[in-house]
This record gives structure tokens, C-alpha cells and sequence, in this order.
């Protein structure tokens, strides 16, 4: 029996696709490489692609609402420039770094921390259980200044000190690859600091746009499991006719 398990996931190898389908930020303006398209439009891909496979509506939420959202809504012109086109085409995949190993309902209580160094800052701590942190080329990391104040920043892959370890043995959602993100004195430009928002307020908006696109995935994942069990019901066979013709079944579907 296969050890799913012990099974990799490997988004890379939808992450384009999704943007060619035009999945990652559809409300995000044309300008930018997004759709410009309206929220139901947004719910109805999350709502078809969860029907699919809810890994993968949580890839697309990830990159949408919780990476390109918060560049858009609090990053710079040129972080904007910079970011969103490759995000929304797929060719980057992104993730967002707030929960800790000690800190995952209560955010105000992070640790992770930066200092500012000359024209850089110092990037110090971790985050733990990340959606597509192992594959991701930049990451949206939210984090303390040195006065206690939360901002945004934007790490890349390849920063030194920068690693973002695999989580193993995930029994669900194993097309969404989760991981942790690790900061061992990650110098980062000042220039990858969001400027537009400061405070929890960043985080948690950015946790609100991801409600919207939950909310209409699990309304497809209850359209494939009804749509399984009537299927089934239609081609199991007892005392000679499908369970579908018995009046209980036909009840129980219909409730």
C-alpha cells in the first residue's frame, strides 16, 4: 500500500497552469497582471477549484488574498511593479509568514523581529506551518521592529539565512506544500518593507480577503462529496436495483 504520507506534494507543477487559467489574483487591476475581475467572479474559481481538490484552492487563496492582496493594498509603486505581474502569471509563487510555533492564534505575540542596519534590516525567528513555503520565491513575512511595531516585508528566496524546511507526514491537503520559514540574520533591503500599513491591522486584513475565498471553496468541496455520494448511490447495486431507488437513500439525498 502506498505511505501517502511519506508523499511530496509538488505545486510547481500547477502553479502555472493556475495563472494561465487566471486563478491568482483575479481582482487585482489588469495593470498589475491580475484579471480586474469582481468578487463572485473570484468566489466561483475558488468554488470550482476546491470541487477539484482543496489543496489547490489553497495554493490559489495563499497567492492571491495573502501575498499579492497585501502587496497591492500596503506595498510600494515598484514593489507593485515588481511583484504582482510574475505572482499573477504563476512564473513566482508566494507565501505568507505569520503563524509561529508558539504564536498561531495569538499573532500579537510574535517573536520574530528585524533591526534596522544601515539601509537593510536584520530579519531574526520563524514561522511555522506555511502553505507553499517550500516551493514559494518570495514570502510576505510579518515581524516586530524594534520598537514592537508589526510591519511587512518581503523576503526572496536565495536571501542568505533564509531556508524554508518541508513539512513531512501531512495526511490531507497534500497538494498544498506546507513548510516553515526559517530567519538566521536575513539582511533585506529596507526598500522590501510594506509601507502602507503598520500593526496587526496588515495581517488580519489580509486574513479577511482569505475568508471570502474559503467561504466559497468548501461550497464546492460540499458540491463533489454530494455529487460522490449520489453517483455511488445511482451505482451500487442490492436485491437487484440501486440503493438510488430506495426511498431512504432518496431521502437522505435530498435533505
Amino acid at each position: 500500500m502506498e505511505d501517502y504520507s511519506q508523499r511530496a506534494a509538488f505545486p510547481e507543477q500547477i502553479v502555472k497552469q493556475l495563472g494561465d487559467l487566471g486563478c491568482f489574483g483575479p481582482t487585482i487591476p489588469n495593470n498589475y497582471g491580475g484579471g480586474g475581475l469582481d468578487y463572485i467572479s473570484y468566489g466561483l474559481m475558488m468554488q470550482e477549484l476546491e470541487r477539484g481538490d482543496s489543496g489547490v484552492r489553497s495554493t490559489a487563496s495563499v497567492q492571491g488574498s495573502l501575498v499579492m492582496y497585501p502587496i497591492y493594498a500596503y506595498g510600494s509603486e515598484e514593489q507593485k511593479q515588481k511583484y504582482l505581474p510574475k505572482l499573477a502569471s504563476g512564473e513566482w509563487l508566494g507565501c505568507f509568514g505569520l503563524t509561529e510555533p508558539d504564536h498561531g492564534s495569538d499573532p500579537a505575540g510574535m517573536l520574530t523581529n528585524f533591526k534596522a542596519d544601515g539601509d537593510d534590516v536584520i530579519l531574526n525567528g520563524s514561522k511555522m506551518w506555511i502553505s507553499n513555503a517550500p516551493f514559494a520565491q518570495i514570502a510576505v513575512v510579518w515581524a516586530k521592529d524594534e520598537s514592537g511595531e508589526v510591519y511587512g516585508l518581503i523576503v526572496e528566496r536565495g536571501m542568505e539565512g533564509f531556508s524554508t524546511p518541508l513539512t513531512h507526514n501531512k495526511w490531507s491537503l497534500r497538494a498544498s506544500a506546507t513548510g516553515e520559514l526559517v530567519f538566521d540574520n536575513v539582511r533585506i533591503p529596507k526598500e522590501n518593507i510594506l509601507p502602507g500599513v503598520k500593526g496587526l491591522k496588515g495581517p488580519l486584513g489580509c486574513l479577511s480577503k482569505a475568508r471570502y475565498g474559503i467561504a466559497w471553496g468548501v461550497i464546492g468541496a460540499a458540491m463533489d462529496c454530494y455529487n460522490t455520494a449520489l453517483r455511488y448511490a445511482k451505482e451500487r447495486i442490492q436485491f437487484g436495483k440501486p440503493i438510488a431507488s430506495f426511498q431512504l437513500q432518496q431521502k437522505n439525498l435530498q435533505k
